[in-house]
């Protein structure tokens, strides 16, 4: 089964992170990674009421570090992580996490 994270500004800006080759994150330390990462970034909650998805995390987190964490060589480290927690806190093999229109697909 193929297992990739796309993130995506809109072409011609966007990364893919190939999974197959590289260990999964557990669910649990997915969710804690974005967590430690939502907060070190002072990323604001997406919705009104204040509430905090998974999937409004993987956008705000994304978009906070910009396009340079994505396509620069010496932050790959940080976006394969990246990558490993969306995949693994979605539960979804292929996501694609496009900041163009704010939305996550699977």
């Amino acid at each position: 089964m193929r297992s990739q994270v796309t993130v995506t500004w809109g072409e011609p800006s966007t990364y893919r992170f190939d999974l197959e080759e590289v260990q999964p994150m557990p669910h649990d330390l997915a969710r804690s990674w974005l967590d430690e990462q939502f907060t070190t970034l002072d990323c604001e909650p997406i919705r009104l009421t204040g509430k905090v998805l998974t999937a409004d995390k993987i956008l705000a987190v994304a978009q906070a570090v910009g396009q340079e964490h994505f396509r620069e060589p010496n932050h790959r480290d940080w976006a394969m992580s990246f990558a490993r927690a969306a995949s693994a806190a979605l539960a979804k093999p292929v996501v694609v996490v496009d900041l163009a229109t704010m939305s996550l697909g699977y």
